[in-house]
Formats: structure tokens, sequence, C-alpha cells
């Protein structure tokens, strides 16, 4: 079953991050595009209706990841593999320093 997150800058809703079994996908939500005063997640996934998708986890949603003795405690604490990166995501970024909020979704809830 995909793992999805809402993915929020500045409080709104921007879109949706989701891992499936071919890697991951990234869509902005079509009112958030409307807005004029949207702004992208990040220079690497600019605004626009398309959706992108990688293999890999989107370097920039794996920067927002902790490093070093943080993430030692996150992988302790939740008995996180380092080698899952959304659910390290998911477990660990939801108050980011910075615009960007990761939120977890359940499965079948926009």
């Amino acid at each position: 079953m995909p793992r999805r997150a809402e993915i929020r800058v500045e409080g709104r809703r921007a879109g949706v991050l989701e891992e499936t079994d071919r890697g991951y996908r990234f869509q902005y939500d079509s009112g958030y595009l409307e807005q004029a005063n949207a702004v992208a997640v990040s220079l690497t996934l600019p605004l626009q209706p398309d959706l992108f998708q990688d293999k890999r986890l989107f370097p920039f949603f794996d920067g927002l990841i902790p490093e070093g003795w943080l993430l030692d405690i996150a992988e302790k604490t939740w008995k996180l593999d380092p080698r899952d990166r959304m659910g390290l995501l998911l477990a660990c970024c939801r108050d980011c320093i910075g615009a960007v909020e990761v939120r977890p979704m359940e499965a079948g809830n926009d």
C-alpha cells in the first residue's frame, strides 16, 4: 500500500507526495497552483500541474530528514530503518525548520 504525505507550504496545502512500488510521485494541488501567492516547494520542483516522478525520493524531501545524532535518536525512538527514507520523512518532518511541512496521510484520505 502506498504511503502518502500532505505537503504544506507556509501552512497551506501545496500538494501530495506518494511512495509507490515504482518510486515516488509529487503533484501540486490545482487549487494551490491557482493562488497568486503560491510558491514552489523547491527550485527542483517548480510550480506546474504535471506530476513529478522518480525512482528515488526527491532530493529536496530527502534533505529534510535529520542527520547525525538527531537521526540516530529518531531511528532508536521510532525503531526506523535508516534506509526507509519515506518512513523517516513521515516520522521526523512534521515540524521542519522553514516553510515546508510534511504531514502523513491515511490511505484513501485526500
